[in-house]
């Protein structure tokens, strides 16, 4: 149903603009996305937010969304775009804004049977590399990405942001270390790690399928306790002074040799 709000202190306005905080979303269940692009995206894979807001949008995919909105019940809002800026604190906000529910996969619910490659990420703290990771797993057509221990918020507004639309197309599952090795044993699946101590190159291996790419923290990578529990523990070249890759990078180039070798076996 659509409906006009103009004013600041309206009590909606203000429950939306809370969901930039966690404790928000994780109440509520909700996040945000905002962008054209973003959310046509997410229409193309069938998800729908619950509330739009935008600022009398004429732009035709525009339309689309609000029509397809609508027509599922959900809530349709034309407000201005300074109230948009507030909602997703930005001063450019942009043209929509999307609540969603949150799209969280129960680890007991992942089917690791439907890809070939999973991304497993520990402690990554920094949002763009979250949502850079996103975007690289649809690239290769991962299954999803494994958040573990403590991660950065994949619903905050800035991973969205950073995944462009793929946090839309990737399964994203939250598991503590011990409760992913227990899951993962249980079937099949190579748990891929990436290490500077490491003496295997990481095109040396022909990697089995499904393979669970891991990738650690920013700062200190992988726990040791976590390097001996990989079945593959591998290195990319450095032939300059950088000691290492950024995160992101590393899982770029990580998963790209995953698909390799899987187009290579046809």
């Amino acid at each position: 149903m659509a409906r006009e709000i103009t004013g600041f202190s309206n009590p909606l306005v203000k429950r939306v603009r809370s969901l930039r905080e966690k404790k928000h979303r994780k109440a509520e269940g909700l996040f945000l996305a905002e962008g054209l692009r973003i959310l046509t995206e997410a229409r193309e894979e069938g998800v729908l937010p619950e509330m739009l807001f935008h600022a009398g949008s004429t732009h035709p995919l525009a339309l689309e969304l609000i029509d397809a909105i609508e027509d599922a019940g959900g809530d349709v809002i034309e407000t201005t775009p300074d109230i948009l800026s507030k909602i997703s604190g930005k001063d450019n906000a942009q043209a929509v804004v999307g609540v969603y529910r949150d799209r969280l996969t129960p680890l007991n619910k992942l089917d690791r049977s439907t890809a070939d490659i999973w991304i497993v990420a520990q402690s990554l703290r920094d949002p763009g590399n979250l949502g850079t990771i996103l975007r690289t797993g649809d690239a290769v057509g991962a299954g999803g990405l494994i958040l573990i221990d403590d991660c950065v918020d994949p619903f905050s507004v800035e991973s969205v942001r950073a995944s462009m639309g793929a946090l839309f197309t990737q399964s994203i599952t939250q598991a503590r270390w011990g409760e992913f090795m227990h899951w993962l044993r249980e079937g099949p699946g190579e748990l891929i790690g990436t290490s500077l101590k490491a003496t295997q190159d990481y095109q040396e291996p022909r990697y089995a399928s499904p393979s669970f790419l891991l990738v650690g923290n920013e700062a200190q990578g992988l726990p040791e306790s976590y390097e001996a529990e990989c079945d593959q523990l591998v290195k990319m070249p450095m032939l300059g002074k950088a000691d290492s890759l950024n995160a992101a990078v590393a899982t770029a180039v990580m998963a790209y040799e995953l698909l390799n070798q899987k187009r290579q076996r046809g």
